[in-house]
C-alpha cells in the first residue's frame, strides 16, 4: 500500500540499512518509546482520532540531514498502513537556522504519537555531525578527509548516523567551495555513503608494535598487500622523521609514484621528533608567519605549536621529506581534528594531504536534541504557548 508521503530531498533512500529501518517490529517500537506517548495513543484510540501536523526543529543551527528519520517514518507508515505527508522545508544538505522547522509531518495522531521518540533520535545527531563535517571540509577544501568515527560511537546505529552526517556535510562543502571532502571511511558497513565498496585503512599502532619496528611493519604490509597504496604510522617509537625517511628509502618506487604516505597521530603528551616549543615557533615562522602573529587562545596555540599533531609538526615533516627528495610522499594527520583544529590548520596552511577524523562527532550531545510539537489539529493551527514561531506559514 502506498503511504502517500510527500518528501522533497536530495539523494536516495538508505536502502533498508540499520540506521534507516530500526526498530521496525511493533514490540521494539513500543519498548523504545516514551511511555507517555503510548498512553496518549491509547487515550486517542478511546476518544477518537484526529489529523495533526508536527513541526520538527532544533535549537541550534545545523545542516539538514533528515534521510534516516524520513526513511524510518515512511517504512513504519507502510507497515502500519496509514498515510503520512512529510513536508521537508530544508532538504538534505541545506543550512537550517536555530528554531526553524526542518520538516512538517502530517497524519493520524493515533499512528504518529508513539513514533516521536525514535523519530527525533534519528534526526538530531546526523544534522549536527553534518554541520561539523561541512565546517571542517570548507575550511580545508584541498584536503581529503577519512571518517574514522566508528570506534568513538555508542553502537552501530550511531556509527551509521555519524557516517551519514559526514557524507551530507561533505557534499555541501563540495557544492559550495569545491572541497575534496570526505573520500572514504574506516569501515565496510558505512562505506556506501562515500561511494566506496569498502572501508579504507592500512595499519594501526598495534601492527607497528607487533612488527617491532616501523620499517618492518611497512615491509610486512607490502608483502601481504603489494599493490596497495601504503600509509605508514610513524609515531609509535617517537622517531617520526627518522622512521619516515627509512620507509621512503626502502620503498623508493612507491614514494616516487605518490603511493606512499606517512601518518602523524602523535600523542598530546609529547612533541614530534626534533621539535620543542621554540623549534615549533621557528618552523611556522619559516613557512606561515602570519599564523602566529595574531591573538590565539590556549587551544589554538596548542594546535599550532604545542605537543601532538600540531601545524608545526606537519610543516616540519613536510620540510624533512622534501629536503630528502621525497616531495611526492603524502602526509596524513590524525588525533583531535575537529572543526576548531581544522580552522587553525587552515590558518597555518598546513601541508596535510589527508585528515583522519572522528572528531566531527557532536562534542556536546545536548546540542543534538531535536524537538517536535504538534502545530495543527484537524487543520486548525494550535501550539503550546511560546512555540508560535513553529506555526506553518
Amino acid at each position: 500500500m502506498a503511504d502517500g508521503t510527500r518528501y522533497r530531498k536530495d539523494g536516495g533512500d538508505s536502502g533498508g540499512r540499520r540506521g534507516g529501518d530500526w526498530p521496525s517490529d511493533e514490540a521494539d517500537i513500543a519498548a523504545w518509546t516514551d511511555v507517555y506517548f503510548r498512553r496518549t495513543k491509547d487515550a486517542v484510540g478511546h476518544f477518537g482520532d484526529c489529523r495533526v501536523t508536527y513541526a520538527l526543529f532544533m535549537r541550534r543551527p545545523v545542516v539538514s540531514a533528515p534521510r534516516l528519520a524520513v526513511d524510518w517514518l515512511r517504512s513504519v507508515a507502510r507497515q502500519r498502513g496509514f498515510e503520512v505527508e512529510i513536508d521537508c522545508r530544508y532538504p538534505e544538505g541545506k543550512w537550517v537556522g536555530a528554531g526553524e522547522a526542518i520538516m512538517y509531518v502530517t497524519g493520524s495522531l493515533y499512528q504518529l504519537v508513539d513514533l516521536e521518540t525514535i523519530l527525533l533520535g534519528k534526526l538530531g545527531p546526523p544534522c549536527v555531525a553534518a554541520y561539523n563535517a561541512y565546517t571542517m571540509c570548507a575550511d580545508l577544501p584541498r584536503v581529503a578527509f577519512l571518517a574514522m568515527d566508528a570506534r568513538h560511537c555508542a553502537g552501530t546505529e550511531m556509527a551509521d548516523m555519524m557516517a551519514y552526517g559526514a557524507y551530507v556535510g561533505s557534499e555541501r562543502a563540495k557544492r559550495e567551495v569545491g572541497a575534496v571532502g570526505f573520500v572514504g571511511n574506516a569501515t565496510d558497513a558505512t562505506a556506501h555513503y562515500f561511494g566506496q565498496s569498502g572501508g579504507k585503512g592500512t595499519m594501526p599502532h598495534a601492527f607497528i608494535g607487533y612488527a617491532g619496528s616501523t620499517l618492518r611493519a611497512a615491509e610486512m604490509f607490502h608483502e601481504v598487500f603489494p599493490d596497495e597504496p601504503m600509509t605508514v604510522l610513524v609515531d609509535y617509537f617517537g622517531k617520526e622523521v627518522t622512521d619516515s625517511l627509512a620507509v621512503c628509502r626502502a620503498f623508493p618506487e612507491k614514494a616516487a609514484a605518490g603511493k606512499l604516505a606517512v601518518r602523524l597521530d602523535i600523542a598530546g603528551s609529547r612533541f614530534m621528533e626534533g621539535l620543542d616549543p621554540a623549534k615549533s615557533y621557528a618552523v611556522l615562522e619559516r613557512n606561515c608567519p602570519a599564523a602566529i602573529r595574531g591573538y590565539r587562545t590556549e587551544d589554538e596555540l596548542r594546535y599550532l605549536v604545542g605537543a601532538g599533531t600540531s601545524a608545526a609538526a606537519v610543516w616540519a615533516m613536510r620540510e624533512a621529506l622534501d629536503e630528502a627528495g621525497f616531495d611526492r610522499v603524502k602526509i596524513v594527520a590524525s588525533s583531535g581534528f575537529g572543526p576548531a583544529k581544522c580552522k587553525v590548520m587552515a590558518d597555518a596552511r598546513a601541508p596535510v594531504n589527508t585528515i583522519g577524523t572522528g572528531s566531527y562527532l557532536p562534542e556536546k550531545w545536548t546540542e543534538t536534541y531535536a524537538t517536535a510539537d504538534v502545530v495543527e489539529y484537524d487543520g486548525k493551527p494550535s501550539v503550546k504557548l511560546g512555540r508560535e514561531f513553529l506555526l506553518r506559514k
